[in-house]
């Protein structure tokens, strides 16, 4: 099968010219020469085959200007040639013709610059593979019908590449400054986020979140009293200037997140380690505090880690360190320091009294007259809850407060334990989640069965165990001989006898005749057996009324004698 753009292809009947194959270029493809298809009229020597001198009526080389075409001459060689429909090219070529522009007779002939053929149906060759060649001499850049690009040489070459990189890398530093700026508020999200998930996380723990409920809080999982988690502390505060006490229980219950205070009464009957039944007042003041911590304890069943013995003027050092308190304030205070009848109080009457350590300690430790000393211990709380509230939430700020009051602490309480335990009370009491009890006793000084209940079993979480009202007949014993070794000498006897001792303080006079008195019918026969066994006279024996926690009072008189016990 032959190529369709093999010689002999598109003769004279179509039209058309031959090509031949005169060479091979440099990517080894054929180039093509034109042939006429069949021989032409002899031709004058001055033929020029591109029609520089005569040119031809009708060409690709045409000057604009139309030549007369020479006699004879057919450019389809239809006159002399005989027709050849398919271009074998049979007939010899005319004498004399030179299909390459060089006369047949003459010598070499001068060679003009050729043109590559190109058949219209074949793809001329790759633009990016083709190789320019340098005009001729004498030829213009586009002569040959293609365009020829000459690089010159550029001054201004170098400052475009400099302004193109000096372009490339201020954008780049600006995308870089972008990704920059980018990832900061990126990273900033993130922790502005957790920042928030977290404060969450820990409002809603607490139970500060507003319409949601605490883990421990939420309906159908709250703890019960008896398993909730409690740090209680016992405070003795006792009074310099007069020689009395007065307690209170710290209760921090971790579990809930809530602190109270709870007042204990001197009266709260309690049962040292002989089994005799004794006060809380008199205990403090015999027992000492680890003794009165224990009695504590089995009383009200309660497991108290420390105890804080909390003299006057410490509890002013610490007023004053948390740079004093406000409170309100139920009566005025005089001045006990004051010299003169009618001087201004000290404490005004008032809420929201500012109070300095002085001031503290006067209304802390002060008893009106006809007061109850129930009273005088609900000051003292106060005092404590106003001072919480001014105590630093950071344990070791308020551990730096315990050590600045230069306090020796009864073991196994430290100055870290306390401060801590201060601390979390603190940050109770600031977000109105304290409150201050008292502990209601009967007149006997054992608690009921609803004080069990309201106090014991859900602030402290314990169970009531009063000592026993039969096991010894309870007598408390007033001092109105005008000598102070009387009163331990009349509890030695009936601590002897058998009997309870409670004590009953000194009366504010001295009083001749001693008293044995009784109150109930059943207690007759028992005050007279006191009053044998202090050697006390039978007349002595009364009926009226009995201090409370006391079955039979006692008023030692003028009379009495310590040697006939």
């Amino acid at each position: 099968m032959n190529d369709r753009y093999e010689a002999g292809y598109g003769d004279d009947q179509y039209g058309g010219d031959q090509y031949e194959i005169v060479g091979y270029d440099d990517y080894g493809r054929p180039v093509y020469q034109q042939v006429p298809s069949h021989p032409q009229q002899p031709q004058q020597r001055t033929y020029d085959p591109y029609g520089q001198q005569q040119g031809y009526a009708q060409g690709g080389y045409d000057t604009g200007q139309q030549q007369p075409i020479p006699p004879g001459y057919d450019p389809y060689g239809t006159q002399n040639a005989p027709y050849d429909p398919y271009g074998t090219g049979a007939q010899a070529p005319a004498p004399g013709y030179d299909p390459y522009g060089q006369a047949a007779t003459s010598g070499q002939q001068p060679r003009v610059t050729e043109q590559t053929a190109y058949i219209p149906q074949q793809a001329r060759p790759d633009e990016d593979a083709k190789t320019e060649a340098p005009p001729a001499e004498g030829q213009k850049a586009g002569e040959d019908g293609e365009f020829a690009f000459v690089e010159e040489p550029d001054g201004e070459s170098e400052d475009v590449i400099d302004w193109l990189k000096f372009t490339e890398n201020r954008t780049e530093r600006r995308e870089e400054a972008r990704r920059r700026a980018r990832s900061r508020v990126i990273a900033l999200g993130v922790v502005l986020a957790l920042v928030v998930a977290g404060g969450v996380g820990y409002l809603w723990y607490a139970g500060k979140l507003p319409g949601v409920s605490s883990p421990g809080s939420a309906k159908g999982t709250t703890v019960a009293a008896g398993a909730q988690k409690r740090d209680v502390i016992v405070v003795h505060l006792h009074n310099t200037g007069k020689r009395d006490t007065s307690t209170v229980l710290l209760v921090d219950n971790t579990t809930t997140q809530r602190g109270t205070t709870v007042l204990l009464p001197n009266s709260l009957a309690l049962t040292d380690d002989s089994g005799t039944t004794t006060t809380l007042a008199k205990s403090v003041d015999d027992d000492g505090s680890s003794g009165t911590r224990d009695q504590l304890d089995t009383v009200l069943g309660t497991d108290i880690q420390g105890t804080w013995r909390l003299d006057t003027p410490y509890l002013q050092n610490l007023v004053e360190l948390v740079g004093n308190i406000e409170i309100d304030t139920d009566t005025d205070v005089p001045d006990p320091d004051a010299k003169k009848k009618g001087a201004a109080p000290l404490v005004h009457r008032g809420q929201a009294q500012t109070l300095s350590g002085k001031m503290a300690v006067a209304y802390a430790t002060y008893r009106g007259p006809g007061e109850t000393e129930n009273a005088q211990l609900k000051r003292f709380g106060e005092v404590m809850q106003g001072a919480l509230r001014k105590l630093s939430s950071d344990p070791s700020a308020a551990t730096t407060t315990v050590q600045t009051l230069a306090q020796i602490l009864d073991p196994p309480l430290t100055d870290k334990d306390l401060g801590t335990f201060l601390a979390k009370l603190a940050d109770l009491a600031k977000d109105g989640k304290y409150r201050t009890v008292p502990l209601p006793v009967q007149s006997d000084g054992t608690l009921t069965a609803g004080t069990s209940d309201s106090v014991v079993k859900n602030i402290l979480g314990g169970t009531a165990k009063s000592p026993d009202a039969g096991s010894a007949v309870r007598v408390a014993v007033q001092n109105a001989t005008g000598a102070k070794d009387d009163t331990e000498k009349a509890r030695v006897t009936l601590l002897g006898g058998g009997f309870g001792f409670i004590e009953g303080g000194t009366a504010s006079g001295s009083q001749s005749a001693s008293k044995v008195v009784y109150s109930a019918p059943a207690d007759k026969q028992n005050a007279a057996e006191v009053a044998k066994t202090l050697g006390l006279p039978a007349g002595s024996v009364t009926k009226g009324a009995v201090s409370s926690g006391a079955d039979v009072l006692v008023v030692l008189g003028q009379d009495y004698r310590a040697a006939a016990s």
